[in-house]
């Protein structure tokens, strides 16, 4: 009997847990777009001033709660020689947000290159990809179409998974909880191929 009691408190303290990488190259926005999703979920949360944002160098961790399912986010620093850091979180990732600077026309190789490699890496195989054209509110962005011709030929690299590719303003806030709630409908759709961890609810 103690043992039945037992399990049945371990399952309703505990809820399920989805871990979502955000990459991207450095000053695309992922910082930002992860305060405007904070902003956006939790109660009260007070976000940072836009000049506390700087760029990451290693990781920022954020958590939210949606449906009575918990997301932690792991915004990882897109500098090129921290881009070698993202594979040790892939094998415990089940989705992954990728923001593209819509306005950094210079830097479309370079973030292609990146994503390329990323998505080719097998640890990520059937993990639901929201890709994001963020900057959409500056004058001169390139809209969502034209960011998706950039970016056609890697599509054959996506394979069965599910995909998505949006126009955000992280800054405003446009586009980022339709995003969220996209990301978390497709991790538990996916859960028999990445199964939630469990976290004890406190």
């Amino acid at each position: 009997m103690y043992t039945l009691f037992r399990g049945l408190w371990s399952y309703l303290s505990q809820r399920d847990e989805y871990s979502i990488l955000i990459l991207g190259l450095d000053c695309a926005g992922k910082t930002t777009y992860l305060e405007q999703t904070k902003v956006n979920f939790m109660r009260n949360y007070r976000a940072l001033p836009l000049n506390k944002i700087t760029t990451t160098v290693g990781l920022n961790i954020g958590h939210i709660t949606l449906g009575g399912v918990r997301l932690k986010f792991w915004d990882l620093g897109g500098q090129e020689e921290l881009q070698s850091l993202w594979d040790k979180y892939f094998s415990e990732s089940h989705g992954i947000i990728y923001v593209i600077d819509s306005v950094d026309v210079d830097r479309f190789d370079e973030s292609k290159e990146a994503f390329d490699k990323m998505i080719r890496n097998p640890a990520l195989d059937s993990v639901p990809l929201l890709i994001l054209a963020n900057k959409q509110d500056v004058s001169g962005a390139f809209p969502v179409a034209e960011v998706n011709k950039v970016f056609c030929d890697s599509m054959r690299f996506v394979g069965q998974r599910d995909c998505t590719i949006r126009g955000v303003s992280a800054l405003k806030g446009d586009g980022v909880s339709d995003g969220i709630r996209w990301m978390l409908d497709k991790v538990k759709k996916n859960a028999h191929q990445r199964p939630p961890t469990q976290e004890d609810i406190a």
